[in-house]
């Protein structure tokens, strides 16, 4: 087992490198399929202590990966996407915690998903790759966590999806987390969540170049579908202040064009988050993780109760939310906090000021990195 702990001056865990797990027993999934074997690609911060009590696990939102934190040697501004969160002295600090990044089974990030190829078939699986759940992953990172001889986290911690999953983490296994932290997520999406995946789903499967999900074989990629599809998420991430501050009204040329092309900043703005966005992720990843996001529901098998969902948890916990955040409001920040504490958990609860809505998760916002900082301080290894 290797490790990586390449301090620099600026903070940043240096150098990272990819590593591969492999796993040859069959998984049985949610959804009723199954892979006969399966690879997960993960990243490590940090060194593990002797007695492996200093593991945090992050899990990675929609379009997130295993890439968490430092850069790629041959490519230095390769940043992982929470590099502001996650470094030697930073609120996540790699020189009291191990930290570890996977990219979730279905991803397009190199674990095995619909790119890869079916052993069955000697082809890439396509639309034959079966449904993956929030649930699943979970199975999945605690068989990583058994091959890194991790037997409970110190903390498991996520934004949006990557909050559901760990939320998921204290339900499924709460005697291997001593800590669950729920960052601008939701114990449940709303009907309007479900309402923009599926249109966004919708814009993928109606492409000509989708191939009812086999266009690897095609040599061709959904590229409308998947640009239309972060288009509409990409407004979902922002604010309205947000996009006023930032955009406004302005026009692109200074004038009017009067026709169908680009006349305003913001138009100019979302074409090329969409033209990025198709340029690098798979459109079956998409669907699959978008799908996952729709049904995960802890209290499905409780009758919708929530609270008696919850008892399941040991951990404690910290969750926090967005005043901006309209996708993942803070009202369902609170509904999971208030569902934890009629359990009788302990719970530390931020509901943080932010004008950039959803995606201030990600962001290097001084409140909410020392709210993130004074717990972790807090965490015993």
């Amino acid at each position: 087992m290797l490790f990586w702990n390449m301090t620099e001056p600026n903070s940043s865990v240096g150098i990272v490198v990819p590593q591969t797990a492999h796993f040859d027993t069959q998984i049985a999934l949610k959804g009723g399929g199954s892979l006969p074997a399966y690879e997960l690609v993960y990243e490590t911060y940090g060194t593990l202590n002797a007695e492996a009590s200093n593991a945090v696990l992050v899990c990675h939102a929609l379009s997130g990966s295993h890439h968490v934190a430092g850069y790629y040697a041959d490519k230095p501004k390769s940043l992982g996407w929470w590099d502001n969160l996650v470094g030697p002295g930073k609120p996540l600090d790699t020189n009291k915690f191990f930290v570890i990044g996977v990219n979730n089974l279905g991803g397009c990030y190199g674990s095995t998903g619909p790119m890869s190829i079916n052993p069955a078939t000697g082809k890439p699986w396509g639309s034959a790759f079966p449904f993956v759940t929030v649930e699943d992953w979970v199975n999945v990172q605690t068989r990583l966590a058994d091959y890194l001889g991790i037997r409970q986290f110190a903390a498991v911690l996520g934004g949006s999806l990557g909050g559901m999953q760990a939320l998921d983490w204290t339900l499924r296994y709460p005697d291997r987390v001593r800590h669950g932290m729920v960052i601008a997520a939701a114990p449940k999406l709303s009907a309007e969540n479900i309402a923009f995946n599926e249109v966004a789903r919708q814009a993928i499967l109606s492409d000509p170049q989708f191939h009812g999900g086999d266009y690897y074989e095609h040599g061709v990629v959904p590229v409308n579908g998947l640009r239309l599809a972060r288009m509409l998420g990409h407004i979902t991430y922002l604010s309205d202040d947000a996009m006023a501050e930032k955009f406004g009204r302005r026009l692109r040329d200074g004038g009017h064009k009067f026709g169908f092309g680009v006349d305003y900043e913001i138009e100019s703005y979302l074409h090329y988050q969409g033209d990025k966005f198709a340029g690098f992720f798979d459109a079956n990843t998409y669907l699959l993780t978008t799908k996952a996001l729709d049904y995960f529901d802890p209290a499905f098998d409780y009758n919708g109760d929530l609270q008696a969902a919850l008892a399941r948890a040991k951990a404690d916990f910290f969750v926090a939310s967005f005043t901006t955040d309209w996708r993942f409001s803070p009202e369902r920040s609170r509904e999971l906090m208030f569902g934890l504490l009629h359990n009788g958990l302990n719970v530390s609860y931020a509901e943080l000021d932010s004008a950039a809505g959803h995606d201030s998760f990600l962001l290097d916002d001084v409140h909410y990195h020392a709210a993130m900082r004074a717990y972790f301080q807090n965490i015993e290894v």
